[in-house]
């Protein structure tokens, strides 16, 4: 349900303090940790003052209201049945407030027993109009289980709005009693109207400051998104309560014929309510859906300001289609009715929960301080979906990954903030971390980022990439082991276009296939052309998890290999460490025609990932290269030594060879070696080169017993 207007303003106190939708709500019995159940402003606050010195006041106006006049005519009054009568139907009325449209639901309908009060206050006095709205207050309050501090505020609430009309009426002159009942007529009405205008602006102002510190909003605002349906629904029955007076004076026995157009108008609007309901909320757990959502959407972003943040946060459940696939959709089903009575109970007041479809939730911030306070919101939110839930004698462990987009910072409207939010919750869950914000240079969509997609196609049809060449380097006698080729594209209006920028957008694409076919293509040619030379150096290619499992990868090397006459040695795959989270490329068949082709593979970034070791003992690994984030670190942390040396005494143990990225020092590259490293890449060793000067570099470094081994007969022969 929409938190953020179920205060009920200008009908009773706030009731975004209950825990239950007022409409298609569930009550899970599972309500999760955060669920609380109407337990008041915190004490000290804003709103507990306020609502303290509302309830006071108003209980001392009834006071002085019944002991004024002495008991002597409300004694009096209440021997007839008439009092009784317009007391049930007063009692009855404030149980069942009439909605206009959904937007009254959401902001509190309009109570019928208005009619009954306003016309008892006109013609009996003020005292037996507030006893007679006080007992109705209780009875309902009860009624709906509702805490004593609301009821005491709704009793207060009204009984300072009935004061403020008798006032107005006392100001005319009428000062009717029970021994003197005042028969309202012609001359009458400017009292009567400005009396209900005192009524309903006291009532109103009383209720929208509650909702404005409540849901810390300007009481302006509250006031301009209530002030339409509310006034219809006051107007009509204030209008009315002279006609009850008047009947009450000449005809009590036609008081119940009220009844007839009230049920009416009841059903009518319920009926209308319940198809306006139907459109913009969901069906299974009762909350707003996208239509709802865009317009709350909408007002937020209209009325936010310029020190404010408008945050649309999105969130998709964590392996909840194992659920449906493995238990059935009606289990699925309370499932997701659990989790959104969670989270309507973990948000801010004034926050909107939606459900979008399937197991994907959305929630507005219409107020938001900054980034941070976005994340705590979110933070709530998954804290709350965690703890376990009990279904068909199961116990399951909900998680959700979450996405964050901000107002003005990300998006300026509604659809680019759910894109935007999409894209972010995307990454959270690619990246297991629960929750991101919105990062434009992660966003595949965003026009530069297309843009940028649309030139790297040109540039693979135009010969603008190309590749460089890194030398790794043995630590025990500085012989080359091999050259890790690294792709380069030199953007003509752009310049040197980082890696870093178009790998993840290619990887995201159709274009990473075509990109791998390209540098394994461009390397063989450079192997080729090495390895006439006699500089038989391999050459490391970085190929996705994706390209691995493909098919016609093996296909592609075999195919070039013969072409050029070339050994499988020659070439090497570099994969990440990702790979082993799957299974996949334990039966992939790609992955075994690499190895009957006897092309090697080397594992990229260990460390960084979640897989052991163990694991690689079921591919066909020959390297692997530690993460250069723990390389910098060596010298410098004993956690990121004693890291590095574990895995090189493992890497060792399982018959592989460790290779160190990121050696930047004479003095990291010895540790290293002392360790027990194999060989070393970075920048202190040799940084990457364009073809021509790897080649010099290798000519000058390559030693005599390398440079002097004979050549294969076998392979010259072949020339």
């Amino acid at each position: 349900m929409t938190q953020s207007r179920s205060l009920l303003p200008f009908a009773a106190f706030p009731r975004s303090l209950r825990p239950v939708p007022e409409i298609g709500g569930i009550a899970s019995p599972n309500p999760g940790p955060l669920d609380t159940r109407d337990t008041g402003p915190r004490p000290g606050s804003p709103l507990w003052a306020y609502l303290t010195v509302v309830t006071a006041a108003g209980i001392l106006a009834l006071v002085i209201a019944q002991v004024r006049p002495g008991l002597g005519g409300l004694v009096e009054v209440a021997r007839t049945p008439l009092l009784w009568l317009v007391l049930v139907l007063v009692v009855l009325g404030e149980l069942r407030p009439v909605m206009v449209n959904s937007s009254a639901s959401l902001v509190g309908g309009t109570p019928t027993s208005t009619m009954f009060t306003f016309a008892a206050l006109m013609h009996y006095d003020l005292p037996t109009a507030v006893l007679m709205q006080a007992v109705a207050m209780i009875v309902t309050g009860l009624a709906h289980h509702r805490a004593w501090h609301r009821i005491l505020f709704n009793l207060a609430m009204v009984t300072l709005a009935c004061t403020a009309a008798a006032v107005v009426l006392g100001a005319f002159g009428i000062h009717p009693s029970p021994g003197s009942p005042w028969v309202p007529d012609g001359a009458g009405i400017p009292a009567i109207v400005l009396a209900g205008l005192a009524y309903f602006m006291v009532r109103g102002w009383l209720v929208c400051g509650a909702v404005a510190l409540h849901e810390r909003r300007p009481v302006g605002r509250v006031i301009r998104s209530s002030i339409g349906p509310q006034s219809l629904g006051y107007g009509a029955l204030l209008g009315l309560a002279p006609l009850v007076a008047v009947v009450m004076e000449h005809s009590p026995a036609l008081i119940p014929l009220f009844i007839a157009p009230l049920i009416a108008i009841y059903f009518t609007t319920t009926l209308s309510l319940r198809r306006d309901h139907q459109a913009t909320h969901d069906g299974l757990t009762g909350l707003p859906n996208r239509k709802m959502l865009i317009l709350r959407t909408e007002e937020a972003l209209a009325e936010a300001r310029p020190d404010e943040r408008v945050g649309l946060l999105l969130l998709d459940l964590d392996r909840f289609k194992e659920v449906n696939d493995t238990l059935g959709h009606p289990v699925g089903d309370r499932l997701l009715q659990i989790v959104a009575h969670r989270l309507t109970h973990s948000v801010r007041p004034g926050d909107v929960v939606a459900r979008l479809g399937g197991d994907e939730f959305a929630v507005l911030l219409p107020s938001i301080r900054d980034a941070h306070a976005a994340k705590e919101v979110a933070s709530r939110l998954r804290v709350a979906l965690t703890e376990p839930v009990r279904l068909e004698g199961m116990t399951f462990d909900i998680d959700a990954s979450v996405g964050i987009a901000l107002y003005p910072d990300h998006a300026p409207d509604f659809e680019l903030l759910l894109q935007r939010s999409d894209v972010a919750m995307y990454l959270a869950k690619e990246g297991r971390t629960g929750v991101e914000f919105y990062l434009p240079d992660k966003d595949r969509n965003s026009p530069e980022r297309l843009s940028l997609l649309g030139d790297l196609r040109q540039a693979l049809d135009g010969g603008e990439l190309g590749l460089h060449y890194q030398p790794k380097v043995s630590l025990d006698d500085g012989r080359v082991e091999s050259m890790e080729a690294l792709l380069r594209w030199w953007h003509p209006a752009r310049g040197l276009v980082s890696p870093g920028d178009f790998i993840p957008l290619a990887e995201q694409s159709y274009l990473m296939r075509e990109i791998t076919r390209y540098v394994i293509q461009r390397a063989l040619e450079q192997a080729d052309r090495w390895w006439r030379d006699g500089i038989e150096v391999p050459i490391s290619v970085n190929v996705s998890a994706r390209d691995l499992l493909d098919s016609s990868l093996p296909e592609q090397l075999e195919a070039g290999l013969s072409e050029f006459g070339l050994p499988p040695a020659v070439i090497r795959l570099e994969v990440t460490e990702r790979i082993l989270m799957t299974d996949q490329a334990y039966t992939a068949d790609a992955v075994r025609t690499l190895a009957k082709l006897g092309v090697q593979l080397a594992l990229d970034d260990f460390g960084t990932g979640y897989s052991s070791l163990v694991r690689l003992q079921r591919l066909p690994v020959s390297e692997v290269k530690i993460d250069a984030s723990f390389i910098r670190r060596v010298g410098e942390s004993a956690d990121d030594e004693r890291i590095v040396q574990s895995i090189i005494d493992l890497v060792r143990s399982l018959g592989l060879h460790s290779v160190a990225e990121g050696v930047e020092s004479s003095e990291v590259a010895a540790q290293l070696h002392e360790m027990g490293c194999h060989a070393g890449q970075g920048w202190w060793l040799a940084k990457p080169m364009p073809p021509e000067e790897a080649t010099v570099w290798l000519r000058t470094r390559l030693s005599e017993a390398f440079t002097d081994r004979p050549k294969d007969p076998a392979r010259l022969a072949s020339r």
